[in-house]
């Protein structure tokens, strides 16, 4: 049976277990409900915690209570959180302002099933895009596949903007301790020229392979950096063809035979692009780094959280109660911001992939059937890795404007071999004695005469551990946020799949683009026609003067 849009059309306000959650949130305004009481429970952890293979989930310093839970487990299948979910992993088109299934599960989908959009099964071309990709990234390994030169590849160099590089970037990031294919890989995001320039000063021409990643391949700043980058391959005397890959969609500027490259990879309109790193828009660049055997291992792990996600009750599903206490913490709480902070370095760009993710997708103010919300929408995200973090912003977070974290710990680092001790620790055992701190003292607070020294606590965060930072463990950490996304925006009555958002600045920035270019074919040509303060700029830019 189809799950239809409808049965969740209802205003968030309108439903029972929004308002007896409403009511509820006001209880924790009292003194008997700060969290060092709560915390104090000796079953405290157990009733607020979960465990699922090699991932373990805390939210026991969260401010809820057995109520507040239930009351949002209530609101779960009110919102028919499940079923939506599912629905989205079938390929019925849930993203219904653009008309398109939202399939970046299926990218990792290795159970032998057929998924379905309009009839057809999706499932031979995503396997067929992974085979491509093995079998070039092969050939890359062992010197078939060179550069104009003959010369082998290096370097790997990511063209791609957004959706296009984040994920990837963070996943590569993780993995830099599994990378042994003697590649290095950087990544062209910015149309900024000291991106480019930084990035040029560094490789080696003839030994460098560009990845563009774009779907329509007429993404301005994208298109702008291939061009850079192809002008760069002409003036070192190289054939441009045989250092370029894309990543496209099928029958785009970027897939045409009148314009050859090395090879071609497919996106499918059903994966948005910051949920696309399991499909070839990270495999490429990815499987050329980490090697495919590596790649596809991270697969796996997406999936295996994909089946939790799907499969367990909302009792025991990690990423929809991690929704749930978003929505919690955001509309009835008050807290408009969150922090991801990884007790884990590799994991440095992981809070700037999910500030995408979330900020893209749950960023709205309209419900899927285009009405007003009558709840605010979208959550602020930042973070950075402990223990930076705490000598940066958890001032703020201690003593200031308080705001959630989600702290992620590793059991087991990628390097084990240095033990050396100071103050009779090693330097993950004093990571690890931070990571435990931090949340208790949020929690707990200080009470001290000397009001700068007082801590209020009743700071909420929830704790997530990792068993290590296999590909395994990234990618069902990768899930984890991508299945929190999507059910939070299934709460809201969102859309966390389309991004209209985006457009308005682009499109002034394509009037004023051309007004620039007249004025680099014409000298005397002046901006007249544009308003005062765009033409101060404008002229300021051309005098290099302020």
């Amino acid at each position: 049976m189809k799950f239809s849009s409808s049965q969740t059309a209802q205003n968030l306000s309108s439903i029972p277990a929004w308002k007896s959650l409403k009511q509820h949130a006001e209880n924790f305004s009292r003194p008997e409900k700060h969290l060092k009481y709560l915390i104090k429970k000796n079953d405290r952890l157990d009733k607020f915690s979960l465990k699922h293979k090699h991932i373990f989930y805390d939210f026991s310093r969260q401010r809820v209570d057995e109520k507040a839970m239930s009351l949002l487990f209530e609101l779960a299948k009110a919102r028919k959180l499940k079923e939506q979910f599912i629905s989205m992993m079938n390929g019925e088109k849930t993203n219904i302002s653009e008309n398109r299934a939202a399939l970046h599960t299926a990218s990792r989908n290795f159970s032998g099933n057929s998924i379905f959009i309009d009839e057809k099964d999706v499932m031979p071309e995503i396997i067929k895009t992974r085979e491509n990709i093995r079998e070039f990234a092969s050939k890359v390994h062992n010197g078939k596949i060179t550069g104009s030169t003959g010369r082998s590849f290096k370097h790997v160099v990511v063209i791609g903007i957004g959706g296009s590089y984040l994920g990837t970037k963070f996943v590569s990031c993780a993995l830099e301790a599994f990378a042994d294919k003697n590649i290095e890989i950087h990544f062209l995001s910015n149309v900024d020229i000291h991106n480019f320039g930084n990035i040029v000063s560094g490789i080696e021409p003839e030994s460098t392979l560009w990845i563009v990643v774009s779907k329509s391949y007429t993404t301005a700043e994208t298109m702008a950096n291939t061009n850079l980058a192809i002008s760069f391959m002409k003036e070192k005397g190289l054939d441009p063809s045989k250092h370029l890959v894309t990543v496209t969609s099928k029958g785009s500027p970027g897939d045409d035979p009148a314009n050859p490259v090395l090879a071609s990879f497919h996106m499918f309109d059903f994966i948005g692009g910051r949920y696309s790193v399991t499909s070839a828009v990270g495999g490429v660049p990815l499987s050329l780094y980490l090697g495919y055997d590596k790649f596809e291992r991270f697969l796996k792990g997406a999936e295996e959280m994909d089946i939790h996600a799907k499969n367990s009750p909302c009792e025991k599903n990690m990423p929809l109660i991690a929704a749930l206490i978003s929505i919690w913490n955001n509309n009835l709480l008050g807290y408009q911001t969150q922090a991801i902070i990884p007790y884990a370095f590799p994991l440095q760009k992981l809070a700037p992939h999910v500030q995408q993710l979330s900020m893209e997708s749950n960023g709205k103010s309209v419900t899927q059937e285009g009405h007003s919300l009558d709840e605010p929408a979208g959550t602020i995200i930042f973070g950075e890795p402990g223990t930076n973090a705490q000598h940066s912003f958890f001032q703020l977070a201690h003593q200031g404007r308080p705001f959630p974290i989600e702290f992620i710990g590793v059991i087991k680092p990628q390097y084990n071999q240095y033990d050396y001790k100071s103050k009779g620790v090693t330097n993950h055992q004093e990571l690890w004695a931070n990571l435990i701190s931090q949340p208790t003292a949020l929690a707990l607070g200080k009470e001290d005469k000397n009001k700068a020294k007082y801590f209020p606590g009743n700071r909420p965060s929830s704790t997530i551990l990792i068993k290590d930072l296999s590909p395994e463990s990234v990618g069902r950490l990768l899930s984890f946020y991508e299945a929190k996304t999507v059910f939070e925006a299934f709460i809201w009555g969102t859309n966390p799949f389309d991004q209209f958002g985006v457009e308005l600045g682009k499109k002034l920035a394509s009037g004023i683009r051309n007004e620039i270019a007249s004025k680099n074919e014409q000298k005397d040509h002046s901006f007249e026609n544009m308003d005062k303060i765009t033409k101060f700029y404008l002229d300021t830019m051309f005098s290099g003067k302020l």
